[in-house]
């Protein structure tokens, strides 16, 4: 038997094709990659679009370039922020958030809200508990930084 074909049915290895075993690499391919990342965005966006606990997020959206192009743009971002391919500098030459949100007043219920958004987000497409803790940390030390208003 080819010892390497055997690794293939070993019980570590049966586990959901998204979301990588191990705990060392990047954010990025912990949450899954492309793949992984997309379906976190999306599920993040739908519950700003559509569930209560969304709305104000859903308005502030509104007031700036809309939910379309905040899926589009989170997931350009958080790709590159999480150490995957750098899309959101590829596409402006820059990744400072502060600047990406100027327009947009976030006070500390925003910031709150947003990351409540994320956690239920990452609760539904079913990462890993050290993936969410890794992914919460890091986002939520960037949400404290957007902050623009008291």
């Amino acid at each position: 038997m080819n010892p390497s074909s055997s690794s293939v049915n070993h019980p570590s290895a049966m586990t959901h094709p998204s979301y990588p075993v191990q705990k060392t690499g990047s954010l990025y391919n912990r949450v899954g990659g492309e793949t992984g990342l997309r379906k976190l965005i999306e599920t993040f966006y739908d519950i700003i679009e559509f569930e209560p606990q969304g709305r104000m997020l859903h308005l502030l959206h509104l007031k700036g370039h809309g939910v379309a192009h905040s899926r589009i743009e989170q997931f350009n971002f958080l790709s590159g922020f999480l150490g995957g391919p750098q899309l959101y500098i590829e596409k402006y030459r820059h990744s400072n958030v502060r600047d990406m949100h100027v327009h947009v007043e976030i006070d500390a219920a925003a910031r709150d809200s947003w990351l409540e958004c994320m956690l239920v987000a990452i609760d539904r497409v079913g990462l890993p508990t050290d993936v969410k803790d890794d992914l919460m940390s890091n986002l939520t030390r960037v949400a404290f930084q957007l902050q623009n208003k008291d």
